[in-house]
């Protein structure tokens, strides 16, 4: 049986998640799916993953059931396929916000920052320039480890840990994005969406989100101007530009994500550690700065 994975988000306003949550808990268990569902007041954050007829059930559920009083009718899928489930469980959850930005000024819903669409940033990357001539920069949204995994090429990584220190990151950075036209780029395009919003009202001017994000550049385009793998968060750990999974892992004890190389190494125990979590990693780090302290 082949695995039809979907992700989708989109910002509206949601009165009644309390009310919804179990009716679309009991909807997808109905239809033997796994994955998570966010609902939040300014939105709806999913990543199911099923039979793909029953998946194409939910779809048709989530935009037409009377339920979400047609919030939902307009909501756009990235697809993917696999052979197993990537997801254990299927959970429904009630959250503050479907990507945690702790500004809750921002509104999407309210107006969009302007999108480019995957084909155009690809001709604006292949000319190093956008359709006025002027440079165009790339901006990962996404926590370093990700970025670790793949990226594009010469994107501004500013090493965040998590989403809500992008803001202070970007007013201690202005500079890089002076002139320039500016593309905020994630894993499905809800943070670069939040991100290139945030942008446009702390007054940075050309900012653009990457629609759809690195997943739908990759189904659109495929890996032109990327190197690497993107990382997903699910079982699978990273997809390659077609889509498929690859060997790359998530270390069960520290979370990092280690390649097949990491793999080989003899500090990388599956569920248990790896090279960069190994006590071994740790005893040698003081090894060295002992050592260091001696001289």
């Amino acid at each position: 049986m082949r695995i039809l994975n979907l992700s989708a988000y989109q910002f509206a306003t949601l009165d009644n998640t309390v009310e919804w949550r179990p009716q679309v808990l009991d909807r997808c268990k109905s239809l033997d799916l796994r994955g998570t569902i966010l609902l939040a007041p300014e939105g709806i954050n999913l990543f199911v993953a099923g039979e793909e007829t029953a998946v194409r059930t939910f779809i048709d559920y989530i935009r037409h059931d009377p339920l979400f009083e047609g919030k939902f009718a307009t909501l756009q899928f990235k697809e993917s396929f696999s052979e197993t489930r990537p997801f254990n469980r299927m959970l429904v959850r009630l959250k503050r916000e479907i990507i945690t930005m702790k500004k809750p000024a921002i509104r999407p819903e309210e107006g969009r920052a302007p999108s480019v669409a995957p084909v155009t940033l690809k001709a604006w990357l292949d000319r190093g320039h956008d359709d006025e001539g002027r440079p165009v920069v790339m901006l990962d949204t996404r926590n370093a480890f990700e970025v670790d995994v793949g990226t594009f090429e010469q994107a501004l990584d500013y090493r965040i840990d998590k989403f809500s220190e992008f803001p202070a990151v970007i007013e201690a950075n202005r500079a890089d994005l002076e002139g320039k036209t500016v593309v905020s780029f994630c894993t499905g395009g809800i943070r670069c969406e939040k991100a290139a919003i945030h942008m446009k009202e702390a007054g940075i001017e050309n900012v653009y989100q990457l629609e759809g994000g690195i997943l739908k550049y990759f189904e659109e385009v495929g890996g032109a101007h990327y190197h690497g793998d993107c990382f997903v968060f699910d079982q699978r750990t990273a997809l390659n530009p077609n889509l498929e999974a690859t060997d790359t892992v998530q270390c069960f004890a520290c979370r990092a994500v280690v390649p097949p190389a990491g793999q080989a190494s003899p500090l990388y125990v599956v569920g248990k550690t790896c090279p960069a979590c190994h006590p071994a990693r740790e005893q040698g780090d003081a090894a060295s700065a002992q050592a260091g302290l001696a001289a």
